[in-house]
């Protein structure tokens, strides 16, 4: 088993070629234990594959096969010719995804990888999707959260002149979490051209509202209440995007669903507080 991945590549919907993060690969690790399922991460929106980095090798040290997915139009994945984002399009990659993985596999997903996450696993079917963890996100989320991520992409769209100045706006952005000391691991989620720094996402999966991923509500909500898998919900305490309110009423309308909430987290959990998160999913994944 390893802590360090191989970077792959899987063919999405639309032959777009999707860049993935891979841990353990049953067909070339010594010793894989096929009893234990995968693991396919999905992202949220404007992030990437490295957003799970801990995660994935923890999770891989424990001896899953991990997959840390960039989603169309971010990371090194292709971006869609004509600015298609819908949920509809990030859930027909997964499925793709899925197949080529060939495995019962554990999806787990953020923001956007969360409800990509509900409609594929209702699509791939208890075979193929056996559990589904949710992180700091529902159907019915809040509005004001979700438009604050928005703004806080859209407002920095056209780059930034430093990393110092790209560290200073995420500071801000995050005020909870502790400022790294040096802002040298943001390359990981920016890159230089002609003297900016500009997000390593695809500007138009913003200016297509009519498209936008988060406002498919009424079939996410129908698909997750027809999902018969476990099913983990994380909140991040301080999270303004999923309210305690939003928590009791998909837990109602979900009652197979399992609840944990981070005191230490706000919306990105997963890397608020890290050592919380993972274990939470370690145990969830390891049943």
């Amino acid at each position: 088993m390893t802590s360090e991945p191989n970077t792959t590549t899987f063919r999405g919907s639309d032959d777009l070629n999707l860049v993935a993060d891979e841990w353990n690969n049953p067909a070339t690790t010594e010793g894989f234990d096929e009893s234990r399922p995968s693991v396919l991460m999905l992202h949220g929106g404007g992030q990437n594959r490295f957003s799970w980095k801990k995660t994935g090798q923890i999770l891989a040290s424990e001896g899953f096969h991990v997959v840390a997915l960039d989603s169309r139009g971010h990371g090194d994945s292709d971006r869609s010719p004509d600015a298609t984002y819908t949920v509809e399009a990030l859930c027909a990659d997964t499925l793709r995804v899925l197949d080529q993985i060939g495995r019962p596999t554990v999806l787990i997903g953020a923001s956007m990888g969360g409800l990509t996450g509900i409609l594929a696993a209702r699509e791939a079917g208890p075979e193929k999707v056996i559990r589904l963890v949710l992180v700091d996100v529902v159907p019915r989320y809040e509005k004001d959260g979700s438009a604050r991520i928005r703004d806080f992409m859209f407002s920095h769209v056209h780059g930034f002149d430093s990393l110092e100045q790209a560290a200073e706006a995420v500071a801000a952005y995050l005020p909870h979490r502790t400022k790294p000391r040096s802002p040298e691991g943001l390359k990981k989620n920016l890159r230089h051209r002609n003297g900016r720094w500009y997000w390593h996402w695809d500007p138009a999966f913003l200016t297509k509202p009519a498209e936008d991923p988060f406002l498919r509500v009424e079939l996410l909500e129908r698909a997750a209440i027809e999902l018969t898998i476990p099913i983990l919900l994380i909140r991040g305490k301080l999270s303004d995007v999923v309210s305690a309110e939003a928590v009791a009423d998909f837990l109602d309308k979900v009652p197979s669903a399992e609840f944990v909430e981070l005191s230490g987290a706000g919306h990105t959990a997963a890397g608020d507080d890290n050592d919380a998160f993972s274990e939470v999913v370690v145990q969830f994944v390891s049943r």
